[in-house]
């Protein structure tokens, strides 16, 4: 989403008396503002180069002059990329006596906006649903696994053996199941991220470091949870049951 938000280019066009040295300041004054990832000056020939090459003719020889103007290209930071923040920065660039227009592309901006906000809310929605079946399915395997071995448990406690001493074996055939879980989910994603990465590499997914790096923790450390917890209260459930239960 933030790729997409960094697209978004603010259009500065000043006034053709501007000067150079006020168009010098305020380039350096948007390079330096927290909401600028780029401000790149546009003369209005380059600005005229690059059209007639879009439109594949030399429009300054039909018209007999360049209409066009000098601007400042800006490329927002993406936490800045909203209605309302690029409204405002858009009015403060605008009160400036030498800037003729600031434009922008707001119906996309609003698109942008409400879909990413779409999108992030059913991604939240279906990992949690993902989640929730992980944890059931995970629960579920580890109940059983315990559950066929009740009496072994039992037979421990009766011959004195604590809860702890007993529960531990457990744990840990169950935690290392769950980091082998982890590592093979782990695995399975970043294989899947380098191929969306290599074959849609204007997403930039794996441009964040930071972010990878703490979903994969995240991912790994939540297998070793469930498993750990699901372990404890299985076994301590069996743990608390009478002898005569074990046959329900």
């Amino acid at each position: 989403a933030d790729h997409f938000k960094e697209q978004i280019t603010l259009s500065v066009f000043l006034k053709d008396n501007a000067k150079q040295v006020e168009i010098d300041q305020l380039q350096k004054s948007l390079a330096l503002a927290p909401y600028t990832k780029k401000a790149t000056y546009v003369s209005k020939e380059e600005a005229a180069e690059q059209h007639s090459e879009e439109i594949g003719e030399n429009f300054i020889d039909f018209l007999g002059y360049n209409p066009l103007k000098n601007s400042i290209d800006v490329q927002l930071n993406a936490e800045f990329v909203t209605t309302e923040q690029i409204a405002q920065i858009a009015e403060e660039i605008s009160g400036k006596g030498y800037v003729e227009e600031v434009n922008y592309d707001k119906p996309l901006i609003a698109l942008l906006t409400d879909n990413v906000k779409k999108i992030s809310f059913w991604i939240l929605i279906v990992s949690g649903v993902f989640t929730f079946i992980a944890v059931l399915l995970i629960n579920s395997s580890i109940r059983l696994s315990i559950y066929s071995k009740r009496f072994i448990i039992k037979t421990m406690q009766m011959v004195g053996a604590t809860k702890t001493f007993i529960r531990k074996p457990f744990i840990w055939t169950n935690v290392k199941l769950g980091m082998l879980g982890s590592l093979l989910a782990l695995l399975f994603l970043g294989g899947l991220l380098y191929y969306m990465n290599l074959n849609f590499p204007e997403l930039e997914l794996l441009s964040d470091i930071w972010f990878l790096g703490g979903l994969f923790l995240g991912v790994f450390v939540l297998g070793l949870l469930i498993s750990l917890l699901s372990t404890f209260f299985a076994t301590q459930r069996f743990l608390n049951l009478r002898t005569d239960d074990l046959y329900y």
